[in-house]
């Protein structure tokens, strides 16, 4: 089989190597999609935490089951899936304490161990998601939605509060849309003008701000001069981290997705004096990979419009480059293997 390899930052190889045998207590899938990550394109650029190369990256995935374990779940071979792609121990106190999403020994596929953009993937059995008729492009996209959805959920966001969304990606598009179905009223923040507009028109955002253009004055002037009450950053960018409590209503949280490699500040008056909560969000549970499944048959989330670029997997290498690039207008580009 075919499988593409970052060997190290900058670089990527096509290898030709044997298909994988199925491994106890795994499924083996034929990957048919492949989303292309926020964290794919980091490994490529050298700039992403948690990493070693040589790494078969792509954790984004969607596929056909061709072998299984055992019935266990109800799984049956040809069944369209996708899978939870970060694996915990099950044992460490995280895991013990209903947290596999922030394990101790944590293996995400694509970062700490191989990942799919491969023809074929041993997937633990017991991270399978049942397609449940879904499309492999829709299937393919439930992940980065679920990292949003875990976002809001631990935010606690209530019926009609405020929330501002930092970043207009697929992460911020994905806590946008689940926001809203939490009842919030949803400020998008971006430095993109073509980005907010996309999160109006297709993930449900009731205003939009440009972070260059005096957002402090635009929030104030959004919220009735009370500001937001939860902060969602999922830019990972060091600035954007650190002007976050510029927007936040005393008595208001700071929930973060994005990764930051450097440290971060605020000033602790102005911390302290809001008695902010501050927390990250990492990964995401079952609990929020089914609310997606849930969200997306519902159609109260429309994962469709997110997917703006195709590669197949042969003509990935030349692709990947251009999607680095924020003037391509890529939201998600997704790679094909049928």
């Amino acid at each position: 089989m075919k499988q593409l390899v970052c060997l190290e930052p900058g670089s990527f190889e096509m290898q030709e190597v044997a298909k994988p045998q199925r491994k106890q207590g795994h499924a083996l899938l034929k990957i048919k999609r492949i989303g292309i990550c926020g964290t794919d394109l980091h490994a490529f650029e050298g700039t992403q935490p948690f990493f070693s190369y040589p790494r078969v990256l792509g954790h984004e995935l969607s596929g056909e089951i061709v072998e299984l374990d055992s019935d266990e779940g109800g799984f049956k071979v040809g069944e369209q899936v996708t899978f939870i792609p970060y694996y915990p121990c099950h044992k460490c106190v995280a895991c013990r304490n209903g947290k596999p999403n922030c394990c101790t020994n944590i293996q995400g596929a694509g970062v700490h161990i191989d990942g799919g953009m491969a023809e074929y993937l041993n997937v633990p059995q017991y991270a399978l998601i049942h397609g449940q008729g879904m499309s492999y492009d829709e299937l393919a996209m439930v992940e980065p939605m679920a990292i949003g959805a875990h976002a809001v959920r631990i935010s606690e966001i209530k019926q009609g509060e405020f929330v501002i969304v930092t970043g207009a990606g697929p992460i911020g598009l994905g806590a946008m849309a689940f926001a809203k179905i939490k009842g919030a009223k949803v400020i998008a923040l971006d430095v993109q003008d073509s980005r907010l507009e996309f999160a109006k028109s297709n993930f449900g955002a009731d205003h939009s701000v440009n972070a260059m253009n005096n957002p402090v004055e635009a929030i104030q002037e959004i919220t009735g001069g009370e500001m937001v009450t939860t902060v969602i950053d999922a830019t990972g960018n060091l600035r954007a981290i650190e002007g976050s409590l510029n927007y936040l209503a005393h008595g208001g949280k700071i929930t973060l997705v994005g990764l930051q490699l450097e440290k971060f500040s605020f000033a602790h008056p102005e911390f302290h004096k809001r008695e902010t909560t501050l927390r990250s969000s990492r990964n995401a549970t079952r609990e929020d990979f089914d609310h997606v499944i849930d969200s997306m048959k519902a159609g109260t989330v429309d994962v469709k419009s997110l997917i703006t670029h195709r590669s197949t997997f042969e003509n990935l290498v030349e692709n990947f480059d251009s999607w680095l690039d924020p003037k391509t207008g890529v939201v998600k580009a997704v790679v094909n293997l049928d």
